[in-house]
């Protein structure tokens, strides 16, 4: 998932960006003109430091950021509209309420976030570029001089991904373009309920904002294992207390359900990555090697097969395994959730207290990676 196109918060806007003597009638314009003065400071930062080409990447970011902000209405006053929607009604008095929880019960810094909606008419808001070696598991990864390195390059318009796509394709390299339907600014800019997620179930709707925001927490540049473990062990027990607390029991047995076909799903590709790594190591013709690597991908869909029978023929991997099963594909699964069992450890340990949880992570954080690696992963093993 894209966390932050490529840029993050400076360590301080100054009084430009100040609200405090903000009237209401210009709050709407000034905080535009901030937030496009942030987005002016990374491009400039970025030019002073990258080339012509990533210059050009985090410009159309800027612009794709930019429009996201520029097309930005009030929940509360679409709300006040009798013509609205009665689906966006649901959903808009779902995410208020949503938002009150995570700030009351969760001690998650809520601030202004998901008051906004916006329409993107489109599928997706991002779209994703990975890429990996013909004959290597491990994906290439870009860095950033403020967000530290990720292994997938957002773009915010299909077309431009897709041709990116075709460029590293033309190197000889696997390569992947996925949908994204939300992410997180990271404390940039205050998010906004997209249209891409509107549809979405009330539940899924509270997982996601409590994922979201809690990248706003903890994120350490550089380490999508640990971001992505410590917002998915977050997300999960952030939505058990929600469903109790709304009394939907109804749904904790979905929930359930859904988390364990995501850990199979996870278990199952990680197994014929590892599948593929082995066949890497091995000395053989590069024809060999295409031709057993193309085998090891037949065989892991035919064991997705296998495994929907135990879904009772649920299909919602299917479009995934429509892809074309390369390391670049793989690789946007196997590693997002290897430390779900530190951080769900983590959390009991100090008796599901929120704030003393999230001091502990941060703790962790701030170690060097070599320190905070050898601790997460001593403790899985």
């Amino acid at each position: 998932m894209l966390r932050s196109a490529g840029y993050s918060s400076p360590a301080s806007t100054g009084p430009i960006c100040s609200r405090s003597n903000w009237s209401h009638s210009k709050q709407r314009m000034n905080s535009l003109q901030c937030n496009t003065l942030k987005l002016t400071l990374a491009v400039a930062i970025a030019g002073l430091l990258l080339s012509c080409e990533t210059i050009g990447y985090y410009t159309q970011a800027a612009r794709g950021q930019l429009s996201i902000l520029r097309g930005r209405e009030a929940i509360e006053q679409l709300l006040e509209d009798p013509n609205l929607a009665p689906q966006l009604r649901e959903k808009f008095t779902a995410v208020l309420s949503i938002r009150e929880f995570a700030e009351a019960q969760l001690q998650l810094p809520v601030g202004e976030n998901y008051l906004t909606y916006v329409d993107v008419s489109r599928q997706h808001v991002v779209w994703n570029v990975f890429a990996a070696p013909e004959f290597a598991i491990d994906p290439m990864n870009w860095c950033y001089p403020l967000a530290g390195c990720v292994s997938y390059r957002g773009y915010f318009s299909e077309t431009a991904a897709l041709r990116y796509a075709e460029d590293l394709s033309a190197r000889d390299l696997d390569v992947y373009v996925g949908g994204v339907d939300a992410y997180s600014t990271l404390g940039w800019f205050n998010d906004s309920l997209l249209s891409t997620v509107s549809e979405r179930a009330d539940y899924q709707l509270a997982s996601l904002i409590f994922h979201e925001l809690a990248h706003q927490i903890a994120y350490v540049p550089g380490d999508t294992v640990f971001n992505e473990s410590f917002a998915t062990t977050l997300e999960r027990a952030g939505l058990r207390q929600w469903l109790l607390l709304e009394q939907h029991t109804d749904l904790l047995a979905l929930a359930e359900t859904e988390r364990v076909r995501q850990e199979q799903f996870v278990a199952l590709v990680s197994q014929y990555r590892a599948r593929l790594a082995d066949l890497y190591q091995q000395e053989l013709a590069a024809a060999d090697m295409r031709e057993r690597k193309g085998q090891i991908q037949a065989d892991l869909r035919a064991e997705y097969t296998a495994l929907q029978l135990q879904w009772d023929g649920y299909s919602g991997y299917d479009n995934w395994f429509a892809g074309a099963l390369n390391n670049a594909q793989l690789s946007t699964v196997s590693s997002y959730n290897e430390l779900v069992p530190f951080f769900t450890d983590l959390l009991e340990s100090v008796d599901g207290d929120f704030p003393r949880f999230y001091a502990e992570v941060n703790r962790i954080a701030a170690m060097d990676a070599d320190t905070r690696a050898q601790l997460t992963n001593s403790t899985t093993q």
